[in-house]
């Protein structure tokens, strides 16, 4: 384990000279120097992402300035401070989520990296506080609340408030995600933690998506005078909430409800030293307890009845292999619920907006056929093993279609469930038949593809094994020609059927054909792209290994 994040300069005078524990103030400026480190050192590896970094920082800055500016304009308008209590509310929801699924991006965040240091806990987190107030997320917050603040403030007494509401809402934002860090910090690191992390990535997605059309019922269309008055009972709740609480004081001294006011900041004060309580309690337990998550555990033998309904031979040790890893590997486990989410959230706007048709199941089967991309990269240095046992064309072809049947065993299930929701949410029950034809020839299709491309154009997985990186770094053009050919290929492959499907339907014929015929179709592609890529798997197997162990 490192003690010091990784890019991270040593810093001088940090530690003492023997094995005595430092002073106080030495460790908090250690810590400040440290993270000032870390946020410099970002800088200097490559003029590219130099750039990048400050152009994606300035678009921010922009970003906020423009939304502050846009809160600061509502004031005097009605609801302004209803609105600002949602504001508030978001921020929150951010800030004590994303730590929860993107622990592994923030390395000053993880506390783990410094118990193996002599470091007495209260130094620790007093530096800690000062060091995570560092950056633009705080920068940007401020900014944010500022504007909201302009929003509802009225009077002197109000802009007295502000000046102390706003800080201390800050402080407890920035408090709240480190202390959600630390309490979580054993669990968020371990492979559970990551898979954790996946599922909160897409329910954040799904909760934007909400927030979008709550937004857009709420506030009408663009262009017309915003209509804050349905976000009155919301914003009556949770005003109470700190530190929600200490920003909404700024409207209660406005209104002359200084008791409130003061109310309202007590909780906020009172919020914040209960979370500094948690916080550096969990920095004691850090330091003094060990590790048991990586502790073996018995487990009684034998396999589950599942893997006996799987087919004999290498096909299904194959099956088995890609089904664990799919389970059991983050990265894997992310590919696949992120084409499912994305699928169910694209089936949950169309309902929700009015446009729905249960032909958007096809959609769910173009994006799970998504997953035999890069078969072998996603291997990694394991695939040495496979690669010793390719010595012919069967066992490459039965390879392949080990893992398209482990594909197919939830892809088929997934999208027919997707096909009856939408149809009992639409109505189009005398669609859905046909819906699935097509959705089925495209999933055929993707599956075929997808193996030619695996073999043909496979890319690097990063090691760090983080499931939010997508590739090692350098393969953005192959991940590009991956992701788009494939999209591309199938809806071009797919075409026959939907040329079909349009004609039985224009000329009033039997549609429920297609559903016979759409399966057949994309078994007959999935067959003829799994005999010509195991023919050029044994060809490019040093080729494959090459960009497998690739780091």
């Amino acid at each position: 384990m490192s003690a010091v994040p990784a890019g991270a300069a040593p810093v001088t005078g940090a530690a003492p000279a023997s094995g005595a524990v430092p002073e106080g103030r030495t460790v908090v400026r250690a810590l400040v120097s440290l993270k000032l480190r870390l946020l410099a050192n970002g800088l200097r590896r490559s003029p590219g992402r130099r750039a990048v970094y400050v152009i994606g920082s300035l678009f921010g800055l922009l970003f906020t300035a423009l939304v502050a500016a846009g809160l600061a304009a509502l004031h005097g308008h009605a609801g302004a401070a209803d609105a600002v209590v949602l504001v508030a509310t978001s921020l929150t929801i951010g800030w004590a989520a994303v730590p929860l699924f993107l622990f592994t991006g923030d390395e000053s965040a993880d506390p783990t990296r410094l118990t193996m240091l002599p470091l007495r806990p209260g130094p620790l987190l007093r530096g800690s506080v000062l060091a995570a107030l560092i950056g633009p997320g705080p920068v940007l917050s401020l900014l944010l609340l500022a504007g909201g603040a302009v929003a509802a403030a009225d009077g002197a007494g109000s802009a007295v408030v502000a000046v102390l509401g706003v800080p201390l809402a800050v402080v407890t934002l920035v408090v709240l995600s480190r202390a959600v860090a630390a309490g979580n910090a054993r669990l968020l690191s371990s492979r559970r933690g990551k898979d954790f992390a996946i599922f909160g990535g897409l329910l954040f997605a799904v909760l934007i998506q909400g927030g979008n059309l709550f937004f857009q019922s709420s506030f009408g269309r663009p262009g017309s005078s915003p209509d804050l008055a349905p976000l009155e009972p919301y914003a009556a709740v949770l005003r109470w909430i700190p530190p929600i609480g200490a920003v909404d004081a700024v409207r209660s001294a406005g209104q002359g409800s200084y008791p409130v006011a003061l109310a309202q900041l007590a909780l906020t004060a009172g919020l914040l030293a209960l979370l500094l309580r948690w916080w550096h309690a969990s920095l004691r337990q850090l330091m003094v307890t060990t590790d048991a998550s990586t502790l073996v555990t018995t487990r009684g033998a034998g396999s589950s009845r599942a893997w006996g309904l799987l087919p004999p031979g290498r096909v299904g040790a194959v099956m088995q292999r890609h089904l664990r890893y799919a389970w059991r590997e983050p990265r894997a486990k992310a590919a696949i619920f992120t084409s499912v989410g994305m699928a169910v959230v694209f089936c949950l706007l169309s309902v929700v907006q009015g446009w729905s048709s249960v032909y958007v199941v096809a959609l769910g089967g173009l994006m799970l056929g998504l997953q035999m991309l890069n078969l072998f990269g996603m291997d990694g240095s394991a695939f040495w093993m496979v690669a010793a046992t390719l010595g012919t064309r069967a066992q490459a072809r039965d390879e392949l279609r080990g893992r398209a049947y482990a594909v197919l065993s939830y892809a088929v299930p997934l999208v027919l469930v997707l096909g009856v929701a939408l149809a009992g949410a639409t109505g189009q029950w005398g669609s859905l038949a046909p819906a699935l034809g097509l959705t089925l020839a495209g999933l055929g299709c993707g599956i075929g593809l997808g193996s030619l491309l695996s073999v043909l154009a496979p890319y690097a997985m990063p090691a760090d094994g983080n499931p939010m990186r997508s590739a090692a770094p350098g393969q953005t053009g192959v991940v590009l020609l991956n992701g788009f050919g494939s999209i591309l290929g199938v809806s071009v492959l797919t075409l026959p059927v939907g040329a079909l499907l349009l004609w039985l339907v224009d000329s009033g014929g039997p549609a429920w054909t297609v559903l016979l015929i759409g399966p057949l179709y994309g078994a007959l592609v999935a067959v003829l792209g799994l005999r010509f890529a195991a023919g050029r798997l044994l060809e490019r197997v040093p080729e494959i290994l090459a960009v497998a162990t690739e780091r």
